[in-house]
C-alpha cells in the first residue's frame, strides 16, 4: 500500500514509525513531515491546509490511503474533500469534527444526551460574560469556542484573571470569537481515553495522562503538552464501563441521529472524581504527545487497524498491547510556550542509540544542509517503555542528558503523581 500521512509533529512521526513496520506498506509519504520522518518516509513539502494541492499529489502518485494527523484540516473538511475524489482517508468528516472544532457544539450534545460534564454557560458578548463572572464562584474555567492549539482554556483563580481571559478571547487571541464558554471548575484527576471507530464499531485504544503546564509541579502556562504516560493509573473495569456507557455510546448515538458517521480516533478528555467520569473535551484525532506514548505499547499491526476502520470491519480486529509502562518527555526550545529561537542546530542526535524500548520522535525539526534544526516550540519526544514508570522516566531523562542540547529544556517530573 502507498500511504500518505498529513502533519509534521511528534504524533505523525510516531504514526509513520509504526506504519513503517507493516508488511503491507509499499511506500510511505509524510506531508510535510519533519527531520525524523525523513529517515523512514519521503517528505513532501506541501501545505496540509491547501486541499487542492494535497488532492493533486494523492491522485498523481496513486496513494491508497491518507491518514490525517492534526485537527485543523479535519475541522476544515479535508475528509469530505478527499472522499468526493474517491480517495480513501482515515479521519472524521467536517460535521462531526465539530466535536473538537466547537466546544459549544459538544456541550450542547452533552446537554441533550445527558453526558456527565461540568455545568456551563454560553456568552456572546464580553459584557454579558463579565457580568456573570462578577457573581460566579472561583476558580472557574473560561474557554475559547474554536481551535486554539491546546491553549484556549483558562483556569481562573480570581475575578481579575477571568476578566482578562474573556477580554483576550473576544479580542481575537484565538481567531474571531462570536461566543465563549464559561464552566464550573471540576475537581479530580485528568485522564485521556482513546477510541478507534469505523463508523459501525468502536474499540478502546488505550489510556494516557498528559502534562499541559510548562512548569514542574504542573504550574505555569498551558502548552501543547510537556509529556505523558500510558496507561493511566486511574483506569479500571468499572470506570471503563461508565466511560463507554455514559459518554462514548451517547456521543456516537448523537452522531448517528444527526445522520452522520464517525471514522477515526476519538480522544475523550476526562476528569475522574471518586471513580466517576466527567467529559472535559473531545479531540477528533490522537493526542500529542499521548500518541507518541501509546503507540510503542501496541502489539498489533497499526496499518491493518487503520485500514479496517476505512473498510468498516474493525469488529474483526483484536487490538493487542504490550503489558508495559510507557512515558514520554518532550524536549522544548527555551522560551516555549512564549517566544523562542528557530533554526537552531541539534547536534549529537546521531550518537544517541535508540534500542528496542527507547524512541525519539521528532516534532519541531527540519533538515537543512544535512543538519537537523529545531524550528518549533516542542522539538523532540523521548519515549521509553519498561516494567514501571520510574524506570521509563529515568531512561528518557538519561537520553536527554546524553544529547545535552543547550538550547532546550524539559520537565523532569513527568508522571510525578504516580512515581513520586
Amino acid at each position: 500500500m502507498k500511504i500518505a500521512i498529513l502533519g509534521n509533529g511528534g504524533r505523525e512521526h510516531a504514526m509513520a514509525y509504526e506504519i513503517s513496520k507493516s508488511p503491507k506498506l509499499k511506500k510511505l509519504y509524510c506531508i510535510p513531515g519533519n527531520a525524523g520522518t525523513s529517515f523512514i518516509a519521503e517528505n513532501i513539502n506541501l501545505d496540509i491546509n491547501d486541499f487542492n494541492e494535497i488532492g493533486k499529489f494523492v491522485e498523481k502518485f496513486n496513494i491508497d490511503l491518507v491518514i490525517v494527523g492534526p485537527e485543523k484540516p479535519l475541522v476544515d473538511g479535508i475528509v469530505d474533500f478527499l472522499v468526493k475524489k474517491n480517495i480513501k482517508v482515515f479521519g472524521p468528516n467536517k460535521k462531526v469534527s465539530q466535536l473538537e472544532g466547537s466546544k459549544i457544539f459538544t456541550k450542547k450534545i452533552c446537554e441533550k444526551y445527558n453526558i456527565p460534564t461540568a455545568k456551563f454557560g454560553i456568552f456572546n458578548s464580553q459584557s454579558k460574560a463579565i457580568n456573570f463572572l462578577e457573581s460566579a464562584k472561583m476558580p472557574i474555567v473560561v474557554k475559547a469556542d474554536g481551535l486554539a492549539a491546546g491553549k484556549g482554556v483558562y483556569i481562573c483563580e480570581n475575578l481579575e484573571g477571568s476578566k482578562k481571559a474573556v477580554e483576550e478571547i473576544f479580542n481575537g487571541k484565538f481567531g474571531i470569537a462570536k461566543q465563549l464558554l464559561i464552566e464550573e471548575f471540576l475537581e479530580g484527576e485528568e485522564m485521556s481515553y482513546f477510541v478507534l471507530s469505523d463508523s459501525k464499531t468502536f474499540k478502546n485504544f488505550n489510556t494516557a495522562q498528559d502534562h499541559k503546564r510548562v512548569g514542574e509541579g504542573d504550574v505555569g502556562k498551558n502548552t501543547g503538552g510537556m509529556g505523558a504516560y500510558s496507561p493511566s493509573n486511574l483506569i479500571n473495569s468499572e470506570l471503563e464501563k461508565k466511560i463507554i456507557n455514559q459518554i462514548v455510546k451517547p456521543t456516537f448515538k448523537a452522531i448517528n441521529e444527526m445522520g452522520e458517521s464517525y471514522t477515526g480516533f476519538l480522544y475523550v478528555g476526562l476528569m475522574i472524581k471518586n471513580n466517576e467520569p466527567y467529559l472535559v473535551e473531545f479531540n477528533v484525532r490522537m493526542g500529542d504527545p499521548e500518541c507518541q506514548t501509546i503507540l510503542p505499547l501496541l502489539n498489533s499491526d497499526f496499518l491493518t487497524l487503520i485500514q479496517s476502520c476505512c473498510d468498516k470491519n474493525l469488529d474483526k480486529q483484536n487490538i493487542k498491547w504490550h503489558n508495559k509502562k510507557s512515558l514520554c518527555i518532550v524536549l522544548c526550545s527555551k522560551g516555549y510556550p512564549d517566544d523562542y529561537k528557530k533554526d537552531i542546530e541539534i547536534q549529537n542526535l546521531d550518537k544517541i542509540i535508540e534500542y528496542r524500548n527507547n524512541f525519539i520522535f521528532h516534532a519541531g525539526t527540519k533538515i537543512s544542509d544535512n543538519k537537523i534544526l529545531a524550528i518549533g516550540g516542542r522539538v523532540l519526544n523521548f519515549v521509553c517503555i519498561s516494567k514501571d514508570f520510574k524506570s521509563s522516566r529515568n531512561s528518557a531523562k538519561e537520553k536527554i542528558s546524553d544529547l545535552n542540547w543547550k538550547n532546550g529544556f524539559y520537565r523532569k517530573d513527568i508522571g510525578h503523581k504516580i512515581i513520586d
